[in-house]
């Protein structure tokens, strides 16, 4: 079931189980249907990895706590095992405990105090300490309260259990420490409300529905919670006589307090939150043309490329040269043109991304060059072939951060650099650093372009939607997080969408054209030029 049910609706659904809720009151079973399920799926053998997205306060970890103490307390030749559950908070790690001390006490096991120590896990600088909570069973095992930290899990082997995962620091590298459990038998538990669509506890639901992921996974919302008597076991603990009536009041009570949030943290609906800055579907509908429309270069050179002697060098550089030198002459003359470029190296590409401007307004992808390992010449030759035979161009924009100066020096060396009191060069170099304005500034009009249907037109590329993708909204401000994506030696970095962001950028600079009038070509003998012509022809000087 869903949120948008009225409350006539539940009264009129609820009325019809009279018979069977009156049933489950009376029988007060210790757990309630979907917590038996829960834990009867974890005591299957096939069970390794589950995964269990949930609504808020159903008292699933009621249920983990139950599990926990049923492991803890077998000797090893019945299963028995460590239990090691995290969450985000210390109070939750108490919290679940406690249950697991009342528990351990309803089966009548041997169960000591609950000890709170605290593990050495010093950082580099000797700053750093894990409180952890313990309950110890006659069989030898226990069950282990500790942060989310990932190495807070070194050495221990077992059942982990990540409560609330959404939401702890780094479910990505947690999740790595704990599936090492797997090797010697162990289990993984990770449950968790939503945290937004792109948050990685979601990203693996959808790797566990699209099949990716061999993990079991439960989905228990609201409205299942409370088909399966919730509401009948909270009536029974505070005192209160149950009705379909009184049910149906305190559900959309419930739903109203959470507001515009009620589908995440009560449906199981993620939302695009969590620093989402476009959502997958809207960044896919403006991908509209195909790579024949807009050519996209890739060109990656081998690492030992400057040991090549000159020839090998040209040798793999002509391939993209003639690509390129095609793809320019394609271009429409009768339309603007902007640049935008972001410099790579060694960890990440260069991305230089051509951007057309039609009569009205839309920015169309006209070209796109990746280069992974190329060196900073054989990158100024690219640009400066771009820069000089894009037509009508309006202004380039240039990522001149570290090392990526000396192409945006050159590129000014040769276009001129735009002055901001309005002088005519096409070069803006571009500074991103901690306090740099710059993405507070120039991605809102960006985001702008992709929400307003006709005003931007990408190609389809699985690799270009993951770089846009990337980029989150950090303290407010939309820019690329640290983190990389990709295969090993194939990392990205949201190259495509930096560049694509100072391409949309240079485009809607003012801009100067003037009149001019074309010279007679030169006779060879005419004049004894000393100027040499370089890698891009005759220039401008």
């Amino acid at each position: 079931m869903s949120g948008p049910i009225s409350k006539e609706e539940w009264i009129k659904a609820r009325r019809l189980s009279t018979d069977a809720v009156l049933d489950r009151i009376e029988r007060r079973k210790a757990l309630l249907p979907y917590q038996q399920r829960t834990v009867g799926l974890l005591e299957s053998a096939g069970c390794e990895v589950l995964f269990v997205e949930k609504s808020r306060r159903i008292g699933l970890t009621w249920g983990f706590a139950s599990y926990a103490v049923l492991k803890a307390a077998r000797t090893k030749a019945a299963g028995g095992m460590d239990v090691m559950y995290i969450s985000y908070s210390q109070e939750m790690t108490r919290e679940f405990i406690d249950a697991c001390a009342m528990w351990a006490r309803a089966f009548n096991q041997l169960a000591g105090e609950i000890e709170e120590t605290v593990f050495d896990d010093s950082d580099d600088e000797g700053q750093r300490s894990i409180q952890a909570f313990r309950i110890k069973f006659a069989s030898g095992f226990e069950i282990i309260g500790l942060s989310s930290a990932p190495r807070s899990l070194r050495g221990k082997q077992g059942v982990v259990m990540i409560d609330e995962a959404a939401f702890v620091d780094n479910l990505k590298e947690l999740l790595k420490a704990a599936l090492a459990f797997l090797m010697w038998g162990g289990q993984v538990v990770v449950c968790s409300t939503h945290n937004g669509v792109d948050n990685h506890f979601n990203e693996q639901i959808q790797d566990i529905l699209a099949g990716r992921k061999p993990y079991k996974h439960l989905r228990i919302d609201f409205d299942d919670a409370l088909n399966e008597g919730l509401y009948e076991r909270i009536c029974l603990v505070t005192g209160k006589e149950w009705s379909a009536e009184a049910e149906a009041e305190w559900r959309q009570n419930i739903i109203k307090f959470y507001g515009d949030g009620a589908d995440e943290e009560l449906f199981c609906i993620p939302t695009q939150g969590s620093g989402t800055w476009l959502p997958a579907p809207l960044i896919e509908a403006r991908m509209t043309l195909k790579p024949e429309d807009a050519p996209i270069i890739r060109l990656e050179l081998p690492a030992n490329y400057l040991q090549l002697s000159r020839l090998q060098r040209a040798a793999l550089m002509a391939p993209c040269l003639l690509q390129l030198t095609a793809a320019l002459q394609n271009l429409r003359r009768d339309r603007q043109h902007a640049l935008g470029f972001d410099f790579g190296r060694v960890a990440d590409l260069s991305v230089a991304k051509l951007l057309s401007i039609d009569k009205l307004l839309c920015r169309r992808s006209a070209l796109t060059v990746e280069m992974r390992n190329v060196p900073g010449d054989e990158q100024k030759l690219i640009t400066g072939m771009i820069l000089k035979s894009a037509p009508r161009l309006v202004g380039a924009a240039f990522d001149a951060t570290g090392m990526g100066w000396t192409v945006a020096e050159d590129m000014g060396r040769i276009f001129g650099f735009r002055d901001p009191e309005g002088g005519g060069g096409l070069i803006d170099p571009i500074k991103f650093t901690s306090n740099s304005d710059w993405y507070r500034l120039h991605m809102p009009p960006l985001k702008a372009a992709f929400e307003d249907e006709g005003m931007l037109e990408l190609v389809k590329d699985d690799e270009h939607l993951g770089d846009i993708r990337l980029v989150k909204v950090i303290r407010g401000i939309p820019k690329i997080p640290d983190a990389r994506t990709g295969e090993t030696n194939k990392k990205r970095h949201g190259d495509f969408a930096v560049a694509l962001a100072l391409a949309h950028y240079a485009s809607r600079q003012q801009w100067f054209e003037y009149a001019y009038m074309a010279a007679s070509a030169l006779n060879e003998d005419s004049v004894d030029d000393d100027e040499e012509d370089g890698h891009y022809g005759r220039q401008h000087w």
